[in-house]
Protein backbone atom coordinates (compact mmCIF):
# COMPACT_ATOMS: atom_id res chain seq x y z
CA UNK A 1 0.00 0.00 0.00
CA UNK A 2 2.06 2.92 -1.28
CA UNK A 3 0.76 5.61 1.02
CA UNK A 4 1.51 9.24 2.67
CA UNK A 5 2.83 7.63 5.92
CA UNK A 6 5.64 5.73 4.11
CA UNK A 7 6.18 9.21 2.35
CA UNK A 8 7.50 7.98 -1.11
CA UNK A 9 6.09 9.14 -4.47
CA UNK A 10 6.96 11.93 -7.05
CA UNK A 11 5.64 14.39 -8.72
CA UNK A 12 4.03 13.60 -12.47
CA UNK A 13 5.42 15.61 -15.30
CA UNK A 14 4.00 17.87 -17.52
CA UNK A 15 3.55 17.09 -21.42
CA UNK A 16 1.88 17.15 -25.07
CA UNK A 17 -1.57 17.59 -24.33
CA UNK A 18 -4.36 15.48 -26.68
CA UNK A 19 -8.01 16.45 -28.25
CA UNK A 20 -10.71 14.96 -27.90
CA UNK A 21 -12.17 11.61 -28.36
CA UNK A 22 -10.88 8.20 -28.39
CA UNK A 23 -6.92 9.60 -28.22
CA UNK A 24 -3.93 8.07 -30.29
CA UNK A 25 -3.64 4.53 -29.78
CA UNK A 26 -0.70 2.25 -30.92
CA UNK A 27 -0.77 -1.07 -32.11
CA UNK A 28 2.47 -2.89 -31.38
CA UNK A 29 3.27 -5.38 -34.18
CA UNK A 30 4.30 -8.94 -33.44
CA UNK A 31 7.48 -8.12 -35.69
CA UNK A 32 8.16 -4.53 -34.14
CA UNK A 33 7.05 -5.33 -30.72
CA UNK A 34 8.80 -4.38 -27.35
CA UNK A 35 8.11 -6.29 -23.95
CA UNK A 36 6.93 -9.22 -25.58
CA UNK A 37 5.96 -10.89 -29.08
CA UNK A 38 2.59 -10.83 -28.78
CA UNK A 39 0.19 -7.89 -30.12
CA UNK A 40 0.05 -5.06 -27.83
CA UNK A 41 -2.33 -2.28 -27.80
CA UNK A 42 -1.24 1.50 -25.75
CA UNK A 43 -2.61 4.30 -25.49
CA UNK A 44 -5.10 6.93 -24.57
CA UNK A 45 -9.17 6.83 -23.99
CA UNK A 46 -11.00 10.12 -23.13
CA UNK A 47 -13.47 9.94 -20.66
CA UNK A 48 -16.86 11.22 -20.56
CA UNK A 49 -16.87 11.89 -16.87
CA UNK A 50 -14.92 15.02 -17.66
CA UNK A 51 -11.12 16.11 -18.60
CA UNK A 52 -9.66 12.75 -17.73
CA UNK A 53 -7.42 11.45 -20.46
CA UNK A 54 -6.65 7.47 -19.46
CA UNK A 55 -3.20 5.22 -20.33
CA UNK A 56 -3.55 2.14 -20.68
CA UNK A 57 -1.24 -1.01 -22.11
CA UNK A 58 -2.72 -4.37 -23.27
CA UNK A 59 -0.77 -7.74 -24.25
CA UNK A 60 -2.53 -10.34 -26.13
CA UNK A 61 -2.73 -13.60 -24.09
CA UNK A 62 0.96 -15.74 -25.30
CA UNK A 63 -1.65 -19.15 -26.15
CA UNK A 64 -5.02 -18.35 -27.31
CA UNK A 65 -6.09 -14.37 -27.55
CA UNK A 66 -9.66 -15.70 -29.44
CA UNK A 67 -10.73 -17.60 -26.01
CA UNK A 68 -7.97 -17.06 -23.14
CA UNK A 69 -10.00 -14.72 -20.56
CA UNK A 70 -8.97 -11.01 -20.23
CA UNK A 71 -7.56 -10.17 -17.19
CA UNK A 72 -8.10 -5.88 -16.17
CA UNK A 73 -5.49 -4.70 -13.27
CA UNK A 74 -5.11 -2.00 -11.16
CA UNK A 75 -2.47 -0.99 -8.73
CA UNK A 76 -3.09 0.82 -5.79
CA UNK A 77 -1.77 3.65 -4.34
CA UNK A 78 -3.36 5.27 -4.65
CA UNK A 79 -1.57 7.31 -7.22
CA UNK A 80 1.10 4.42 -8.67
CA UNK A 81 1.14 3.73 -11.93
CA UNK A 82 0.32 -0.22 -13.36
CA UNK A 83 3.67 0.31 -15.37
CA UNK A 84 5.06 -0.75 -11.81
CA UNK A 85 3.35 -4.08 -11.63
CA UNK A 86 4.09 -4.36 -15.51
CA UNK A 87 8.01 -4.40 -15.29
CA UNK A 88 8.06 -5.31 -11.37
CA UNK A 89 5.52 -8.05 -10.85
CA UNK A 90 3.36 -10.23 -13.36
CA UNK A 91 3.95 -8.62 -16.74
CA UNK A 92 5.54 -10.44 -19.98
CA UNK A 93 8.96 -8.50 -19.48
CA UNK A 94 11.31 -7.08 -17.09
CA UNK A 95 13.26 -4.19 -17.40
CA UNK A 96 17.10 -4.99 -17.14
CA UNK A 97 19.58 -3.33 -14.72
CA UNK A 98 20.78 0.42 -16.49
CA UNK A 99 16.75 0.64 -17.90
CA UNK A 100 18.23 -0.10 -21.56
CA UNK A 101 16.82 -3.26 -22.24
CA UNK A 102 14.10 -5.96 -21.05
CA UNK A 103 14.12 -9.38 -20.69
CA UNK A 104 11.12 -12.03 -21.06
CA UNK A 105 8.99 -13.02 -18.09
CA UNK A 106 8.52 -16.39 -17.75
CA UNK A 107 5.91 -16.89 -15.20
CA UNK A 108 4.10 -13.77 -16.86
CA UNK A 109 0.33 -13.43 -16.16
CA UNK A 110 -0.46 -13.43 -20.10
CA UNK A 111 0.76 -16.97 -20.54
CA UNK A 112 -2.63 -17.74 -21.00
CA UNK A 113 -4.46 -14.46 -20.61
CA UNK A 114 -4.72 -10.86 -22.23
CA UNK A 115 -3.62 -8.44 -19.72
CA UNK A 116 -4.93 -4.90 -19.39
CA UNK A 117 -2.80 -2.42 -17.44
CA UNK A 118 -5.02 0.80 -16.37
CA UNK A 119 -2.57 4.11 -14.97
CA UNK A 120 -5.95 5.52 -12.68
CA UNK A 121 -6.90 7.79 -11.66
CA UNK A 122 -6.09 10.81 -13.47
CA UNK A 123 -2.63 11.47 -12.95
CA UNK A 124 -1.48 8.33 -12.13
CA UNK A 125 1.45 7.31 -14.42
CA UNK A 126 0.97 8.07 -17.75
CA UNK A 127 -2.76 9.14 -17.59
CA UNK A 128 -3.47 13.13 -16.86
CA UNK A 129 -6.12 15.42 -17.45
CA UNK A 130 -7.49 18.82 -15.41
CA UNK A 131 -10.33 16.56 -13.21
CA UNK A 132 -9.39 14.19 -10.58
CA UNK A 133 -11.04 11.54 -7.84
CA UNK A 134 -10.93 11.59 -4.56
CA UNK A 135 -13.67 8.32 -3.64
CA UNK A 136 -14.51 5.27 -5.30
CA UNK A 137 -17.75 6.57 -6.84
CA UNK A 138 -15.13 8.79 -9.20
CA UNK A 139 -13.21 5.91 -9.33
CA UNK A 140 -15.79 3.29 -10.15
CA UNK A 141 -17.61 5.19 -12.61
CA UNK A 142 -14.63 6.31 -14.66
CA UNK A 143 -13.51 2.80 -14.79
CA UNK A 144 -16.57 2.10 -16.10
CA UNK A 145 -16.53 4.31 -18.84
CA UNK A 146 -12.94 3.16 -19.81
CA UNK A 147 -14.25 -0.53 -20.32
CA UNK A 148 -17.29 0.54 -22.19
CA UNK A 149 -14.99 1.84 -24.32
CA UNK A 150 -11.86 -0.85 -24.61
CA UNK A 151 -14.77 -3.37 -25.46
CA UNK A 152 -16.31 -1.43 -28.23
CA UNK A 153 -12.33 -0.51 -29.49
CA UNK A 154 -10.91 -3.65 -28.99
CA UNK A 155 -14.63 -5.92 -29.99
CA UNK A 156 -12.54 -9.03 -30.55
CA UNK A 157 -12.57 -9.17 -26.28
CA UNK A 158 -16.04 -8.84 -25.83
CA UNK A 159 -17.00 -12.77 -25.30
CA UNK A 160 -14.31 -13.59 -23.38
CA UNK A 161 -14.19 -14.07 -19.55
CA UNK A 162 -13.49 -10.80 -17.90
CA UNK A 163 -11.39 -10.81 -14.24
CA UNK A 164 -10.43 -7.59 -12.49
CA UNK A 165 -7.30 -8.08 -10.62
CA UNK A 166 -5.58 -4.97 -8.32
CA UNK A 167 -3.46 -4.97 -4.98
CA UNK A 168 -3.19 -2.86 -2.14
CA UNK A 169 -4.90 0.09 -2.43
CA UNK A 170 -6.93 -1.66 -5.08
CA UNK A 171 -8.77 -2.96 -2.22
CA UNK A 172 -10.80 -0.19 -2.12
CA UNK A 173 -11.10 0.37 -6.21
CA UNK A 174 -11.76 -3.66 -7.27
CA UNK A 175 -14.80 -4.17 -4.89
CA UNK A 176 -15.74 -0.67 -6.12
CA UNK A 177 -15.28 -1.21 -10.15
CA UNK A 178 -16.32 -4.50 -10.04
CA UNK A 179 -20.06 -3.74 -8.03
CA UNK A 180 -20.04 -1.09 -11.13
CA UNK A 181 -19.67 -3.55 -13.52
CA UNK A 182 -21.94 -5.49 -12.18
CA UNK A 183 -24.88 -2.97 -11.92
CA UNK A 184 -24.02 -1.71 -15.30
CA UNK A 185 -24.95 -4.70 -16.53
CA UNK A 186 -27.90 -5.28 -14.53
CA UNK A 187 -28.74 -1.60 -15.87
CA UNK A 188 -27.72 -1.63 -19.70
CA UNK A 189 -29.26 0.00 -21.97
CA UNK A 190 -29.36 -0.53 -25.51
CA UNK A 191 -25.93 1.91 -26.33
CA UNK A 192 -24.53 -0.29 -23.35
CA UNK A 193 -21.72 -3.01 -23.47
CA UNK A 194 -22.59 -5.96 -21.18
CA UNK A 195 -19.25 -6.96 -19.95
CA UNK A 196 -18.68 -10.52 -19.17
CA UNK A 197 -17.39 -9.92 -15.85
CA UNK A 198 -16.52 -14.03 -14.08
CA UNK A 199 -14.30 -12.85 -10.89
CA UNK A 200 -12.36 -10.39 -9.30
CA UNK A 201 -9.19 -10.52 -7.10
CA UNK A 202 -7.43 -8.57 -4.78
CA UNK A 203 -3.93 -9.06 -3.44
CA UNK A 204 -2.99 -7.71 -0.19
CA UNK A 205 -5.19 -5.20 -0.69
CA UNK A 206 -6.67 -2.01 1.75
CA UNK A 207 -10.70 -3.30 1.81
CA UNK A 208 -12.20 -3.30 5.77
CA UNK A 209 -10.03 -0.78 7.90
CA UNK A 210 -12.18 -1.22 10.47
CA UNK A 211 -10.92 -4.52 10.73
CA UNK A 212 -7.94 -4.87 8.95
CA UNK A 213 -6.18 -2.14 11.78
CA UNK A 214 -6.43 -4.35 14.38
CA UNK A 215 -4.23 -6.83 13.63
CA UNK A 216 -1.34 -4.02 12.95
CA UNK A 217 -0.09 -4.87 16.69
CA UNK A 218 -0.16 -9.14 16.20
CA UNK A 219 1.19 -9.09 12.80
CA UNK A 220 4.33 -6.69 13.98
CA UNK A 221 5.01 -9.30 17.23
CA UNK A 222 4.44 -12.53 15.57
CA UNK A 223 6.62 -14.94 15.02
CA UNK A 224 5.46 -15.40 11.38
CA UNK A 225 8.43 -16.79 9.76
CA UNK A 226 10.18 -13.53 10.93
CA UNK A 227 11.46 -12.28 13.96
CA UNK A 228 9.12 -9.73 15.74
CA UNK A 229 9.54 -6.63 14.38
CA UNK A 230 9.02 -4.47 18.15
CA UNK A 231 9.58 -4.75 21.61
CA UNK A 232 7.15 -5.81 24.03
CA UNK A 233 6.51 -1.67 24.98
CA UNK A 234 6.04 -0.62 21.54
CA UNK A 235 3.67 -3.76 21.00
CA UNK A 236 1.85 -3.06 23.93
CA UNK A 237 0.95 1.13 23.09
CA UNK A 238 0.00 0.18 19.76
CA UNK A 239 -2.50 -2.60 21.00
CA UNK A 240 -3.77 0.22 23.32
CA UNK A 241 -4.25 2.49 20.45
CA UNK A 242 -6.09 -0.06 18.39
CA UNK A 243 -9.49 0.73 19.97
CA UNK A 244 -9.37 4.57 19.98
CA UNK A 245 -8.19 3.94 16.52
CA UNK A 246 -11.54 1.74 14.93
CA UNK A 247 -14.07 4.27 17.10
CA UNK A 248 -12.36 7.02 14.51
CA UNK A 249 -12.75 4.28 11.10
CA UNK A 250 -16.40 3.38 12.68
CA UNK A 251 -17.44 7.16 12.63
CA UNK A 252 -15.84 8.01 9.54
CA UNK A 253 -17.98 4.98 7.84
CA UNK A 254 -21.24 5.45 10.01
CA UNK A 255 -21.22 9.55 9.51
CA UNK A 256 -19.66 9.93 6.30
CA UNK A 257 -18.18 13.17 7.41
CA UNK A 258 -14.78 13.88 5.53
CA UNK A 259 -13.01 15.16 8.75
CA UNK A 260 -14.18 11.97 10.54
CA UNK A 261 -12.58 10.09 7.66
CA UNK A 262 -9.46 12.54 8.11
CA UNK A 263 -8.70 12.54 11.63
CA UNK A 264 -9.35 8.55 11.02
CA UNK A 265 -6.66 8.35 9.11
CA UNK A 266 -3.83 10.55 10.84
CA UNK A 267 -4.67 8.84 14.17
CA UNK A 268 -4.74 5.48 13.31
CA UNK A 269 -1.56 5.80 10.81
CA UNK A 270 0.67 7.83 13.63
CA UNK A 271 -0.46 5.18 15.95
CA UNK A 272 -0.42 1.82 13.87
CA UNK A 273 1.92 2.39 11.14
CA UNK A 274 4.46 4.80 12.21
CA UNK A 275 5.97 2.77 14.68
CA UNK A 276 6.79 -0.37 12.18
CA UNK A 277 8.45 2.06 9.83
CA UNK A 278 10.55 3.69 12.51
CA UNK A 279 12.11 0.06 12.68
CA UNK A 280 13.74 0.72 8.90
CA UNK A 281 12.09 -2.63 8.05
CA UNK A 282 10.52 -3.00 5.08
CA UNK A 283 6.64 -2.66 5.54
CA UNK A 284 6.23 -4.83 2.15
CA UNK A 285 7.76 -7.45 3.26
CA UNK A 286 9.16 -8.07 6.93
CA UNK A 287 12.17 -10.18 6.44
CA UNK A 288 14.12 -7.35 5.19
CA UNK A 289 15.41 -3.75 5.48
CA UNK A 290 13.83 -1.00 3.68
CA UNK A 291 16.66 -0.50 0.50
CA UNK A 292 15.91 2.08 -0.87
CA UNK A 293 13.84 4.97 0.67
CA UNK A 294 11.14 6.26 0.45
CA UNK A 295 9.62 3.63 -1.59
CA UNK A 296 11.71 0.79 -0.38
CA UNK A 297 11.82 -0.88 -3.79
CA UNK A 298 13.87 0.61 -6.31
CA UNK A 299 12.11 1.53 -9.98
CA UNK A 300 14.60 4.15 -11.60
CA UNK A 301 15.29 0.99 -14.31
CA UNK A 302 11.47 1.12 -15.17
CA UNK A 303 11.68 5.07 -15.43
CA UNK A 304 15.03 4.93 -17.05
CA UNK A 305 13.13 2.37 -19.53
CA UNK A 306 9.72 4.52 -20.04
CA UNK A 307 12.01 7.79 -21.22
CA UNK A 308 13.30 5.69 -23.91
CA UNK A 309 12.38 7.88 -27.29
CA UNK A 310 11.11 4.58 -28.91
CA UNK A 311 9.34 3.50 -26.23
CA UNK A 312 7.41 6.15 -25.63
CA UNK A 313 6.77 6.81 -29.44
CA UNK A 314 5.61 3.31 -29.27
CA UNK A 315 3.07 3.26 -26.81
CA UNK A 316 1.99 6.74 -28.03
CA UNK A 317 2.50 8.66 -25.16
CA UNK A 318 4.25 11.54 -26.34
CA UNK A 319 6.96 13.70 -24.55
CA UNK A 320 4.75 13.01 -21.57
CA UNK A 321 6.61 11.65 -18.38
CA UNK A 322 5.68 8.54 -16.42
CA UNK A 323 6.35 8.95 -12.59
CA UNK A 324 5.89 5.56 -10.29
CA UNK A 325 3.44 7.32 -8.02
CA UNK A 326 2.05 10.70 -7.50
CA UNK A 327 1.60 11.80 -4.36
CA UNK A 328 -0.71 14.80 -5.14
CA UNK A 329 -3.24 12.03 -6.60
CA UNK A 330 -2.73 10.61 -2.96
CA UNK A 331 -3.29 12.93 -0.88
CA UNK A 332 -6.61 13.46 -2.53
CA UNK A 333 -7.80 9.89 -1.39
CA UNK A 334 -7.06 10.80 2.46
CA UNK A 335 -11.00 10.95 2.63
CA UNK A 336 -11.20 7.57 0.88
CA UNK A 337 -8.64 5.60 3.14
CA UNK A 338 -10.49 4.39 5.76
CA UNK A 339 -13.73 3.96 4.04
CA UNK A 340 -14.93 0.04 3.69
CA UNK A 341 -15.63 -1.60 0.64
CA UNK A 342 -16.07 -5.14 1.39
CA UNK A 343 -20.16 -4.74 1.42
CA UNK A 344 -19.76 -4.59 -2.53
CA UNK A 345 -18.95 -7.89 -3.12
CA UNK A 346 -21.65 -10.03 -1.83
CA UNK A 347 -23.75 -8.71 -4.91
CA UNK A 348 -21.38 -9.96 -7.26
CA UNK A 349 -21.18 -13.85 -5.23
CA UNK A 350 -25.04 -13.72 -5.26
CA UNK A 351 -24.88 -13.67 -9.34
CA UNK A 352 -21.92 -16.54 -9.22
CA UNK A 353 -19.33 -13.87 -9.71
CA UNK A 354 -16.22 -15.03 -7.98
CA UNK A 355 -14.21 -13.16 -5.40
CA UNK A 356 -10.16 -14.55 -4.58
CA UNK A 357 -8.73 -12.38 -1.60
CA UNK A 358 -5.17 -13.46 -1.45
CA UNK A 359 -2.38 -12.11 0.56
CA UNK A 360 1.98 -12.75 1.04
CA UNK A 361 2.19 -13.64 4.50
CA UNK A 362 5.60 -11.45 5.06
CA UNK A 363 3.79 -7.89 4.14
CA UNK A 364 3.00 -5.22 7.09
CA UNK A 365 1.21 -3.01 5.44
CA UNK A 366 -2.02 -5.25 4.48
CA UNK A 367 -1.41 -8.45 6.17
CA UNK A 368 -2.63 -11.05 6.01
CA UNK A 369 -4.17 -11.62 9.22
CA UNK A 370 -6.30 -8.44 9.00
CA UNK A 371 -7.36 -9.75 5.65
CA UNK A 372 -8.60 -13.16 6.54
CA UNK A 373 -10.37 -11.65 9.19
CA UNK A 374 -12.50 -9.39 7.11
CA UNK A 375 -13.23 -12.22 5.02
CA UNK A 376 -14.69 -13.93 7.99
CA UNK A 377 -16.25 -11.25 9.33
CA UNK A 378 -18.26 -10.01 5.94
CA UNK A 379 -22.05 -10.54 5.65
CA UNK A 380 -22.86 -12.35 2.94
CA UNK A 381 -25.94 -15.51 2.06
CA UNK A 382 -22.54 -17.86 2.50
CA UNK A 383 -21.03 -16.44 5.47
CA UNK A 384 -21.92 -19.39 7.73
CA UNK A 385 -20.58 -21.67 5.36
CA UNK A 386 -17.31 -19.69 4.78
CA UNK A 387 -16.38 -19.68 7.92
CA UNK A 388 -16.96 -23.38 8.73
CA UNK A 389 -14.87 -23.86 5.89
CA UNK A 390 -11.85 -25.55 6.55
CA UNK A 391 -7.91 -24.04 5.36
CA UNK A 392 -6.38 -26.55 3.18
CA UNK A 393 -3.52 -26.75 1.76
CA UNK A 394 -3.01 -24.77 -1.56
CA UNK A 395 -0.19 -26.62 -3.76
CA UNK A 396 1.35 -25.68 -6.86
CA UNK A 397 2.00 -28.00 -10.45
CA UNK A 398 4.22 -29.96 -8.99
CA UNK A 399 1.66 -30.66 -5.65
CA UNK A 400 3.93 -28.94 -3.05
CA UNK A 401 2.01 -26.91 -0.43
CA UNK A 402 2.67 -23.04 -1.13
CA UNK A 403 -0.23 -21.13 0.53
CA UNK A 404 -3.63 -22.33 2.39
CA UNK A 405 -6.53 -21.43 1.09
CA UNK A 406 -10.31 -21.40 2.14
CA UNK A 407 -12.84 -21.83 -0.01
CA UNK A 408 -16.86 -21.68 -0.45
CA UNK A 409 -19.38 -20.34 -2.61
CA UNK A 410 -17.89 -19.02 -5.42
CA UNK A 411 -15.56 -17.15 -2.57
CA UNK A 412 -11.61 -18.19 -1.42
CA UNK A 413 -8.89 -16.24 0.88
CA UNK A 414 -5.79 -17.62 -0.01
CA UNK A 415 -2.37 -16.99 2.37
CA UNK A 416 0.48 -17.30 0.55
CA UNK A 417 3.92 -18.28 1.83
CA UNK A 418 7.13 -16.74 1.79
CA UNK A 419 5.95 -13.50 -0.20
CA UNK A 420 5.46 -10.09 0.75
CA UNK A 421 2.93 -6.62 -0.38
CA UNK A 422 3.50 -7.92 -4.03
CA UNK A 423 3.18 -11.50 -4.65
CA UNK A 424 4.03 -11.84 -8.27
CA UNK A 425 7.24 -10.18 -7.49
CA UNK A 426 8.57 -13.02 -4.28
CA UNK A 427 6.12 -15.61 -5.92
CA UNK A 428 6.07 -15.27 -9.21
CA UNK A 429 5.17 -19.11 -10.47
CA UNK A 430 3.10 -19.57 -7.55
CA UNK A 431 1.39 -16.52 -8.17
CA UNK A 432 0.78 -17.64 -12.09
CA UNK A 433 -0.64 -20.99 -11.01
CA UNK A 434 -2.85 -18.94 -8.76
CA UNK A 435 -4.05 -16.90 -11.77
CA UNK A 436 -4.53 -20.15 -13.50
CA UNK A 437 -6.69 -21.73 -11.35
CA UNK A 438 -8.87 -18.90 -10.75
CA UNK A 439 -9.39 -18.12 -14.09
CA UNK A 440 -9.49 -21.50 -15.62
CA UNK A 441 -11.94 -22.68 -12.87
CA UNK A 442 -15.72 -22.93 -14.11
Amino acid sequence: MFDRAVAFLMLLGIGVSYGHGFLEESFISESDSICDEVKQYAGYFKLTTGDKNYFYWSFESRNEPSTDPVILWMTGGPGCSSEVALFGENGPCKVNKGGDSTSINPFAWNTNATLIYIDQPTGTGYSYGTDFDHDEVGVSNDMYDFLQQFFEKHSQFQGNPFYIFGESYAGHYVPAVSHRVWKGNKDAANDTLKINLQGVAVGNGLTDPEIQYAYYPEMASSTNNHSAALGKLATALMKAAVKPCVKKINECNEGNESSACSSAYTTCNLALTSPYQATGLNPYDMRIKCAVKPLCYDFSDVGTYLARADVRAAIGVGDREWSSCNMQVNQMFSGDWMKNYQQELPDLLADDIRVLIYAGDQDYICNWLGNKAWTLAMDWSGKDAFNAATDDAFRNADGLEVGKIRSSGGFSFLQIYQAGHMVPLDQPEVALHMVRTFTQTA
